[in-house]
């Protein structure tokens, strides 16, 4: 048995700036064509849902529409970006733009199993914040590594964990930083992560380390040109299918739709100002 999860990030959906939205319904209709057990929106849901909920509800909108299972997990353009981000162009989390998030999408931070694996997804700009929940969300998680039992685990958040060593000492903004990342890792230490499964850089690239599959999955909206951020991977548009076995296994491949074309940010200087 497979378990097949179809991840689309970075969707950046707004019906005011609706620059995305094209992308975003032709990758819906191959997703619909072949249904996955379900989509998971790793984050950056919405254009600009940090500053205020328009975004947010048609983002949610455009979701209901594919009536498809969905999850989701907020990235820093929902909410805020984290608390120790070098710098803060939408802003950083606070309780109230936390709460505006939740009134649209449910919950920050869940966990479920399927037969083999459970899957834990996280807020990955609560790590290391002063928000109540924080404390919360690690409840979770430790409760989550120590009832895994012989299940496999798939970690879903929207920053890289890192980019090569969960040692590197670099604060970036691009991954988690090195503070809460010892913490996370900390907190799984008894029950490592097989699946690490992320977005926000929009580029595809599959690594391993410390046993882990480490899975980047590309926005479907558009990449960032290369004088503006490294290349990691390969800088497309598209989706990744997760498919986890019941017996542990995993494996994880991009989707490249037909007709759905890799947009570069710097064409559209409407949508977050020019680069």
């Amino acid at each position: 048995m497979v378990f097949r999860i179809a991840q689309i990030s970075d969707t950046h959906l707004s019906e005011e700036k609706p620059f995305f939205i094209e992308n975003f319904r032709r990758i819906g209709a191959a997703l619909r064509a072949d249904p996955p057990d379900l989509v998971l929106n790793s984050g950056d849901i919405s254009l600009d849902g940090a500053a205020g909920d328009a975004d947010l509800a048609a983002a949610r909108a455009l979701h209901d529409a594919l009536d498809l299972p969905i999850r989701y997990l907020p990235g820093n353009h929902d909410l805020g970006d984290s608390q120790d981000a070098p710098a803060h162009g939408e802003g950083a989390i606070d309780a109230a733009s936390r709460d505006r998030y939740l009134r649209h999408f449910d919950a920050d931070f869940w966990s479920f199993d399927v037969p083999g694996w459970r899957v834990l997804g996280i807020n990955a700009q609560l790590l290391g914040s002063d928000l109540e929940a924080a404390e919360e969300q690690e409840t979770v998680i430790a409760d989550a590594a120590a009832t895994l039992d012989d299940r496999a685990l798939a970690l879903f958040l929207h920053k890289p964990l890192f980019d090569r060593d969960r040692d590197e000492t670099a604060v970036t903004g691009r991954f988690i930083n090195p503070v809460p990342r010892r913490r996370l890792l900390a907190l799984l230490a008894e029950a490592p992560p097989a699946l690490v499964a992320c977005g926000h850089v929009h580029q595809y690239r599959e690594t391993r380390a410390d046993g882990a599959l480490h899975v980047w999955g590309t926005s479907t909206a558009f990449v960032i040109p290369d004088a503006r951020q490294p290349r990691y991977g390969l800088k497309e548009v598209g989706y990744v299918e997760h498919r986890l076995g019941a017996d542990g296994s995993a494996e994880s491949r991009l989707v490249q739709v037909p007709g759905v074309p890799t947009l570069n940010i710097a064409d559209f200087p409407g949508a977050y100002g020019p680069l």
